[in-house]
């Protein structure tokens, strides 16, 4: 959490699930505190510095809306019995890309890293796109930081980079790289 010491997660239990749309409702302000921790340790995932825990919370709130309709799943992570990760898994709606999905706001608490936690919520997200249908996965990661490395050990290709796509919550510049992959039944 914010303004605490961070807790050491080296010997924790680390539960990776799915949550359904009362579940993810229930858990918008856990959320909200990951995503406000990532935003504050320089993250580039959509949001700025001046972003409010209930805003935060609102953007958990409408994803358990769209979980809700059927237009994504939501998996997280669980250390100790405490929310510290999350990504989406967001099918896309054409008629003619049923087999594809988006993954998207792939987080985790700063306090959190280092212990395969992104790697577990990936390997999850990926196999639930598996069984659903989805062969075609894409995302955007800041160009260069831990997520693109994760993805490219995951076997995921980058297509190409967009310089200047988005910005670092301080404001600067943030290239994006644009990654695919091919799921095998």
């Amino acid at each position: 959490m914010r303004g605490t010491a961070p807790r050491s997660y080296a010997r924790s239990v680390v539960e990776i699930r799915s949550l359904n749309a009362s579940e993810a409702q229930a858990y918008a302000g856990d959320l909200a505190e990951i995503l406000l921790d990532c935003v504050a340790g320089g993250a580039s995932v959509g949001f700025m510095p001046s972003l409010a825990k209930d805003t935060a919370e609102a953007f958990f709130e409408k994803a358990a809306a769209s979980i809700e309709q059927g237009e994504r799943l939501l998996f997280v992570a669980f250390a100790d019995s405490r929310l510290v990760g999350t990504v989406q898994l967001i099918p896309a709606t054409m008629p003619n890309q049923p087999h594809r999905a988006d993954i998207a706001k792939l987080l985790v608490h700063r306090s959190a890293r280092g212990r395969g936690i992104a790697n577990s919520l990936m390997q999850q997200a990926e196999e639930a796109a598996l069984v659903s249908g989805k062969t075609l996965l894409v995302l955007d990661t800041c160009e260069g930081g831990d997520a693109e490395r994760l993805y490219l050990r995951r076997g995921w290709t980058k297509a190409g980079v967009i310089p200047n796509y988005a910005l670092f919550p301080d404001g600067s510049p943030c290239d994006t790289a644009i990654f695919w992959k091919q799921l095998l039944p």
